[in-house]
């Protein structure tokens, strides 16, 4: 099965861990991801607060061309470029005469017949149904699954039931056995593209999430955004500067607890690339089988 592919800068860049591990289990599901040819940045967290045609234009013009390769459904991973694309491709199918204007100016045809689809999207259509197929190793942790801001916003584009507590990501999480916290800050922002420009906001805003995570007891942290992964993970010494304390809780990408659910191995799913080691709680003792022991033991 083919699946138009849109990786964006980060999948290539500050987030490659997740290009691996999504493409390493997208093809054990058997989906091929086929990019789209001669893509251009989608503008990210600067061109819509600078100039709202350009902001249209840029991820109108990945669409136009993935259009031309036939694609019914451009799967955006990044969940700011899913963001940018869906919030153009609604634009454009609502105004005509926008739509008009922004082809002219790159020079494509466009009919907004590929919709943009999310990571939430992609495991709801693709993975959650044929994971029940699988042989798991089980994945026996305690985890908190985070989804930032930008997955489950705007409520009026993006097609989630429960907008405010999504349970996507701890629906999979739990078929591979972990166990997820229930809390507050799973949709969150966690800074965003302050990361450089207010690295205090991003610490102080990152914090609260590790913050609130560790202390329900929580042995990683489950993400689906290449953005909230870097500045959880990269900006953690402005973090614990901020809290006061170190913390050692890992950030994973939900594709890396699915690939080692799978058996792959830490060097295909790109686990050694994190600032915050993860190795350390993948070694410890698993705390889920001690808890349901206590209570076969009435403890």
């Amino acid at each position: 099965m083919k699946i138009g592919y849109y990786p964006g800068c980060s999948m290539e860049g500050t987030g490659i861990e997740y290009g691996e591990s999504l493409h390493s289990v997208s093809k054990a599901f058997g989906i091929e991801l086929e990019e789209v040819v001669d893509w251009n940045c989608c503008g990210a967290t600067a061109a819509h607060s600078m100039n709202k045609s350009l902001s249209i234009a840029l991820p109108a013009r990945v669409l136009a061309l993935g259009e031309k390769q036939g694609f019914s459904e451009i799967f955006a991973p990044c969940a700011a470029c899913y963001s940018r694309l869906l919030g153009a491709w609604h634009e454009m199918k609502e105004n005509e005469e926008l739509r008009e204007k922004i082809s002219k100016i790159i020079e494509l045809p466009i009919t907004c017949s590929a919709k943009p689809i999310g990571i939430l999207d992609f495991y709801a259509k693709y993975i959650t149904s044929e994971m029940k197929k699988k042989e798991l190793k089980p994945f026996q942790r305690k985890v908190a699954c985070y989804y930032g801001c930008l997955l489950v916003r705007p409520k009026k584009l993006v097609d989630i039931e429960r907008f405010e507590d999504p349970l996507v990501m701890e629906e999979i999480m739990k078929s591979l056995g972990a166990e997820t916290i229930d809390w507050g800050f799973k949709t969150e922002c966690c800074g965003a593209g302050l990361s450089v420009s207010r690295t205090d906001v991003v610490a102080k805003l990152s914090g609260k999430i590790i913050e609130d995570a560790t202390s329900r007891g929580a042995e990683a942290i489950i993400v689906a955004c290449p953005m909230c992964q870097s500045n959880l993970d990269m900006r953690r010494p402005e973090i614990d500067k901020y809290l006061n304390k170190t913390t050692d809780i890992p950030i994973m990408y939900i594709t890396q607890a699915i690939g080692l659910g799978l058996g792959m191995s830490e060097e295909s799913l790109g686990l050694k690339r994190h600032f915050v080691p993860v190795e350390p709680m993948l070694r410890s003792p698993i705390k889920i089988q001690d808890s349901k022991q206590k209570v076969k033991q009435g403890v």
